[in-house]
């Protein structure tokens, strides 16, 4: 069996580190479709949710992270705070970029896609989608 690469080459920023890479690609693939805004009123909703998760998580000691810089706010890793972001905001940067238009052109409404639907006959067909 191959050997797993070490992935641990930034010490105790390799999870920060991780999260400022994927945090810029969730950014990049955001502001493609015009979505920043709408996201982070997402996030801040979800945050508080993701918070006590991981706190809880954390607390029970479901899991431990080794590789971070061990600044915790508020009971958790830094990291942690910044997964919180960076996840919701990835997930729906993919979402924006596959659903939405083309750069510039900011992503469909579900009017828009509605519309559309009653033009070619398909509004109210579940397989549409």
């Amino acid at each position: 069996m191959p050997s797993k690469p070490d992935i641990g080459v930034f010490g105790r920023y390799t999870y920060l580190l991780t999260e400022i890479f994927w945090g810029a690609i969730a950014y990049l693939l955001l502001r493609r479709t015009n979505a920043v805004g709408r996201t982070a009123k997402t996030v801040l909703v979800l945050y508080p949710v993701a918070y006590v998760w991981d706190w809880y998580t954390l607390a029970v000691g479901v899991f431990d992270i080794r590789l971070r810089t061990g600044i915790d706010l508020a009971g958790i890793p830094l990291e942690e705070h910044l997964f919180a972001v960076v996840v919701p905001s990835l997930v729906i940067g993919f979402h924006e970029n596959v659903h939405g238009g083309s750069a510039g052109s900011g992503p469909r409404t579900d009017t828009e896609e509605d519309r559309e639907a009653v033009e070619d006959g398909t509004a109210g067909d579940a397989t549409r989608f």
